[in-house]
C-alpha cells in the first residue's frame, strides 16, 4: 500500500539578523578627585560629570582612544542604536510612578475650566 506524502511544517521563526552595536554606554563608576588635569579633562571631554553618569557615544576612534585613557574609571557596553537614552529618557526612566491620578481640582472648578469630582 503506498503512503501518503508527508509535509514537514517548520515551527522555528525565520532567523532575524541581530542589530548591530553601533553605540558606547558609558558609566562613571569611580571619582576622578585626586587624579590628573589631564584625566579629569577627558572625562569631561566624554560628558561624565559625576559618578553613576551615564552617556552615550558613536563607535569611533575618538571614543575608544578617551575610553582607554579611563578605562579603570568607566563602565563600558556597547549598545545597538535603538537603545540609546537621551538625558530626558534616562530622567524619565529613573522617576518613580506617581501612585495616584489627578482627576481635577477645586481651583479648576472654580474657575470653570473644569469639573471636580468629590
Amino acid at each position: 500500500m503506498p503512503q501518503p506524502p508527508t509535509v514537514s511544517v517548520s515551527t522555528t521563526p525565520p532567523h532575524v539578523e541581530p542589530e548591530p552595536l553601533t553605540h558606547y554606554k558609558i558609566t562613571l563608576r569611580r571619582s576622578a578627585i585626586s587624579l590628573g588635569d589631564k584625566i579629569k579633562g577627558t572625562l569631561v571631554a566624554l560628558g561624565l560629570h559625576r559618578r553613576m553618569q551615564t552617556v552615550y557615544h558613536r563607535h569611533t576612534p575618538e571614543a575608544a582612544g578617551k575610553i582607554l585613557r579611563v578605562k579603570e574609571l568607566v563602565e563600558v557596553h556597547n549598545v545597538p542604536a535603538s537603545k540609546v537614552m537621551t538625558a530626558q529618557d534616562q530622567r524619565m526612566d529613573r522617576k518613580a510612578p506617581r501612585g495616584y491620578k489627578v482627576v481635577g481640582s477645586r481651583m479648576n472648578a472654580f474657575m470653570g475650566v473644569g469639573e471636580f469630582k468629590n
